[in-house]
C-alpha cells in the first residue's frame, strides 16, 4: 500500500512544496518507508536544474572512507558537466549525499546525463528546466525540512509515500521516478504491474535504461519513450491502460501538464477535486482536506479513466 498525490494550479503559481508536504503527511499511514516530491517551478531559458545523489543514505554509516569517495564522485560530476560545455551556475547540498545544480547550456543534455551516470554510485534523480525531484527516507515533514521544500513556489507537483513491497527500502527505489534522459517528466504510482519484465525488456531493446527493479519505474520509461516519439500525454496514458497489465493508478507530470490513469479494474483508489483554478487528487480524501478544509465536492475516477490538465 502506497499513497500518491497531485496538484496543479491553472494559470497561476502557489507554494506547491508546502501544499504537497501537507498532503503527503496526511498519507503517511499508507507508506512509512520513504517520501518523494516532484515539484515544478518557473523555467529560466537555457538553465537546467539537476538533482543527483552520490550515495545512499545508509552508506553514510559505513565509515570515514565514504566521505572521501563522495568528494571524488562530486569532483568527477562537475568535471563532466564542464567537459560537455555546460556552466555550473549554482551548487548546493541538502545532505552529504544529495546535491542540486543549476547549469546553463545551449546543447542537448542527454549525452551529458549519460556520461554523468557512468560514474560509480551516482544517479541523476531529475534533470529539467522546471522539474526538481526530491526523495529520501523519512516522512514528508522530515524530507521537506531537509530539502527546503516548504518554501517552493511553482505551478504543479506530484508526490508519493512508499511502503516497499516489490523492492528495497532505499532512495533508488523510492518514488517519484524521473524518465531518464527526457527532461521534466516524472511519475508516481500505486499498484503492481504484472507484465513488468516483458515490458521492461521491450523498453530496453528500444534503448531505454532502468536504474532499479521497481515496477513503477517502467511507467516513467514507457511514458517518456512515447512522448519522445510524438505521442501526446493523453494518448500515452490511454495506451498504457491497454498495454500494461496489473492493478494500478498513476500520475504523470511534465513541464506544463498533469495526467492520471487507472487500470481496467480501478482497484487502486484515487479521489479528485476540480475547480476552474485548481485540481487536486490523492489516494485518500484526507490528503485533499489537508489543504482544502472547506466544504468541497470530490469524486472517484472510474475504471480506465484518463485525464490530463494544463498548467
Amino acid at each position: 500500500m502506497c499513497g500518491i498525490a497531485g496538484i496543479i494550479h491553472r494559470g497561476s503559481s502557489s507554494n506547491v512544496g508546502n501544499e504537497m508536504t501537507s498532503m503527503l503527511m496526511a498519507l503517511k499511514h499508507r507508506g512509512p518507508d520513504s517520501t518523494g516530491f516532484a515539484v515544478y517551478g518557473p523555467p529560466n531559458p537555457g538553465d537546467y536544474i539537476m538533482r543527483i545523489k552520490v550515495a545512499e543514505k545508509e552508506d553514510m554509516a559505513t565509515g570515514h572512507d565514504i566521505k572521501d569517495k563522495i568528494a571524488e564522485r562530486i569532483a568527477e560530476v562537475e568535471r563532466r558537466i564542464i567537459l560537455h560545455g555546460a556552466e555550473i551556475k549554482e551548487q548546493d547540498a541538502a545532505t552529504d549525499y544529495a546535491l542540486r545544480y543549476v547549469i546553463h547550456t545551449d546543447d542537448d543534455t542527454e549525452d551529458m546525463a549519460r556520461h554523468i551516470e557512468e560514474i560509480d554510485s551516482v544517479e541523476i534523480l531529475s534533470l529539467g528546466s522546471g522539474l526538481e525531484l526530491i526523495k529520501d527516507l523519512g516522512d514528508a515533514n522530515e524530507v521537506g525540512d531537509a530539502y527546503g521544500l516548504k518554501d517552493f513556489n511553482g505551478t504543479h507537483a506530484i508526490g508519493h509515500t512508499r511502503m516497499a513491497t516489490e523492492s528495497d527500502v532505499d532512495i533508488r527505489s523510492a518514488h517519484p521516478y524521473w524518465a531518464f534522459p527526457y527532461n521534466d517528466i516524472s511519475v508516481v504510482h500505486n499498484g503492481q504491474i504484472t507484465n513488468y519484465w516483458i515490458m521492461r525488456r521491450e523498453m530496453e531493446r528500444k534503448g531505454n535504461r532502468f536504474m532499479s527493479d521497481c515496477d513503477s519505474e517502467l511507467l516513467a520509461v514507457y511514458t517518456a519513450h512515447n512522448l519522445a516519439h510524438g505521442v501526446s500525454l493523453e494518448d500515452s496514458l490511454t495506451r498504457s491502460v491497454e498495454e500494461i497489465d496489473g492493478v494500478f493508478t498513476y500520475l504523470v507530470a511534465t513541464n506544463d501538464q498533469l495526467g492520471m490513469a487507472k487500470d481496467t479494474m480501478a482497484a487502486k483508489p484515487l479521489v479528485l477535486y476540480e475547480s476552474e483554478e485548481l485540481i487536486v487528487m490523492a489516494s485518500e480524501e484526507v490528503a485533499i482536506r489537508s489543504i482544502l478544509p472547506q466544504e468541497i465536492d470530490t469524486y472517484d475516477p472510474y475504471d480506465e479513466e484518463v485525464r490530463v490538465w494544463q498548467a
